[in-house]
């Protein structure tokens, strides 16, 4: 661990974990064994990031974010290890982006984000999906490339049809869509008590 990085009070990080210069983790934090965390790679409170996960710099995490065993959070739009004419690439060489993840998002087992992508609150993105454009708040994803295939709530369970509305049927919080199922572009809210 850089002694250039700041850590949360609570926080962990497991054996042959690497957390690097300018890295933010915040408050009861966990950052499994092997996992790398890149160079000023923000996370919010209670995130968990586990083994041999692989978080490039400059992702943003918020507050709950999960991402799983040997999932990665790519930085560069267009990967090459040397210039047209074969130099090698030095930092200056290319412009990393990152992939930003709001609250409670979940990233499975070596799913892959592609940056520039942004993960929904709430959202969870299957293992082994391979993410290349924003999911939506609460949107469940999966496959090559990840396609909404349903609904989840805060809870992680799909959200199930209830009227015009759907429910959690762990908490039977109500949400609303904004469209039809079958339309991609469908986002999904909670509907206030």
């Amino acid at each position: 661990m850089s002694d250039d990085a700041s850590i949360g009070p609570g926080s962990a990080i497991w054996h042959l974990a690497q957390v690097r210069e300018g890295a933010r983790l915040g408050r009861d934090c966990v950052v499994g064994r092997g996992a790398y965390i890149g160079t000023g790679v923000r996370l919010g409170d209670a995130c968990k990031v586990q083994n041999y996960a692989l978080v490039y710099e400059p992702a943003d995490l918020a507050d709950g974010v999960f991402i799983g065993p040997a999932a990665v959070l790519t930085n560069d739009t267009y990967p090459r290890a040397v210039n047209p004419d074969l130099t090698l690439k030095s930092a200056h060489d290319w412009e990393p982006v990152g992939v930003t993840i709001h609250e409670g998002a979940s990233i499975g087992a070596r799913a892959v984000c592609v940056a520039p992508v942004t993960v929904g609150a709430w959202a969870t993105v299957a293992a082994g999906a391979v993410v290349t454009r924003d999911v939506p708040a609460f949107a469940l994803v999966a496959g090559v490339p990840a396609r909404r295939i349903g609904w989840v709530g805060p809870a992680g369970h799909r959200l199930v049809p209830d009227g015009e509305l759907w429910r959690c049927p762990v908490t039977d919080e109500l949400f609303e869509a904004s469209g039809p199922d079958s339309d991609p572009d469908t986002t999904m809210k909670k509907v206030d008590a």
